[in-house]
């Protein structure tokens, strides 16, 4: 069943690249595993996935110790500033980078193991109350503010559309972080290269794709429904 659902989803992204006449190494598939058990990600491996998605700092500390190492952790859950030091070895790339706190954090502990770590800036696109990430205006100052810490590097950004029945509708959220991703490259702020467009989950990465995201977060598409108790 994984291995006909990660081809539909492999498929959808092939379609969606041609309809925006992009080329498919663009694109990064990946696959979010929160709340599967390694087995499932095994077979994941064992299929050709190779980037990971985590939304919990001690599943990805947990997976990371027990699969191949090979494989890129990305980071994308809400990451709490005492939590840092866990993944910040192990982490290819954190997603959700989204205050002053949690980026001085960041730089301290990755000094702390001689590290540069990757992340990428979470933005609300939306401004929906539950959902974390800094508004579209409070964005380039903010990089500003973090561009001189010597041991992040700032590669893009990420946003978590809402959740919709027609994809459509999200459309112009994608349209509206690619066109800040533009803005900030033109300000030419040294150390920061927002390439990465991390946006579009599993109902709308298609959508995603088409509006230029680098990278989707597909979960439910490839594993199937997860499990809500764990």
């Amino acid at each position: 069943m994984l291995e006909e659902q990660l081809r539909e989803v492999e498929k959808k992204i092939q379609s969606a690249c041609d309809r925006a006449g992009r080329n498919r190494s663009e694109v990064t598939l990946i696959a979010v595993s929160k709340t599967k058990p390694i087995p499932v990600l095994q077979e994941a491996y064992d299929l050709g996935v190779r980037v990971f998605g985590e939304n919990k700092v001690q599943e990805l500390t947990e997976k990371y110790e027990a699969l191949p190492d090979d494989i890129q952790w990305h980071m994308i859950g809400h990451l709490q500033t005492n939590k840092v030091k866990y993944i910040i070895d192990k982490a290819d790339l954190i997603h959700s980078v989204d205050s002053l706190k949690l980026a001085e954090t960041i730089d301290k502990e990755a000094a702390k193991k001689g590290l540069t770590v990757r992340i990428l800036v979470e933005v609300n696109v939306a401004e929906e109350e539950s959902k974390f990430g800094l508004k579209i205006a409070e964005v380039i100052p903010f990089i500003e503010k973090i561009a001189a810490f010597p041991h992040i590097r700032v590669c893009g950004l990420m946003t978590i559309a809402p959740f919709v029945e027609n994809p459509e509708e999200n459309r112009p959220i994608f349209a509206n972080l690619h066109k800040l991703s533009v803005d900030i490259e033109k300000k030419n702020i040294d150390n920061v290269n927002v390439s990465i467009l991390s946006m579009g989950m599993t109902n709308d990465y298609e959508v995603a794709i088409e509006e230029g995201a680098t990278m989707v977060r597909v979960g439910t598409g490839i594993f199937g429904a997860r499990n809500y108790a764990v």
